[in-house]
């Protein structure tokens, strides 16, 4: 990563169709998520209130961008078990759905035979892809992200999420 290199909110700030999103780990342990997972651990209840301080940001910047006409799509491969940490983001789906992004699921069993980037990923306009870098325990790791252009790369991003996103099950529909 250069320090020229655009970095998320620029990266969807100048998207003018699309913004898709692959998450492919069981497990995320960002910092700005420690305190609302620790309470939702505790006591079973996430914080669902597009206006609280924790989501505010997230959904301000979504609406401005749907509203802009770029679809924001989120695919998840998940494990089955699910992780406590994937009930938890299960949890709060309800506020991405709010804020216009569609989600959908995608049981890591049925994603046997898709070629899956190394990385979770957010392609934009087919365009360009930044992909996101996680420690084993799923912190940031440095560089928190790498962003290519290469077209072999982003056909490889942009094929994997379509065919997860194909096969994968709405928000709504996806129990755990």
């Amino acid at each position: 990563m250069s320090q020229n290199e655009p970095g998320f909110d620029e990266l969807l700030a100048s998207a003018k169709r699309s913004a898709v999103h692959l998450e492919m780990r069981d497990v995320y342990g960002v910092g700005d998520e420690a305190q609302d997972f620790e309470r939702w651990a505790r006591t079973g209840e996430r914080d669902i209130d597009p206006t609280s301080d924790y989501w505010a940001p997230w959904v301000d910047l979504i609406q401005r961008t749907v509203a802009r006409g770029v679809a924001v799509r989120r695919a998840r491969v998940v494990s089955e078990p699910v992780t406590d940490y994937i009930k938890y983001e299960h949890a709060g789906t309800v506020v991405n759905l709010q804020a216009g992004e569609q989600v959908r699921w995608l049981p890591r069993r049925h994603a046997s035979d898709i070629a899956l980037p190394g990385n979770d990923c957010w392609v934009f306009d087919d365009e360009t892809v930044l992909f996101n870098h996680f420690t084993g325990e799923g912190s940031w790791s440095e560089p928190g992200w790498e962003v290519r252009t290469e077209p072999a790369v982003v056909r490889l991003a942009a094929a994997a999420f379509e065919a997860v996103w194909e096969r994968g099950t709405p928000h709504e529909k996806y129990s755990i």
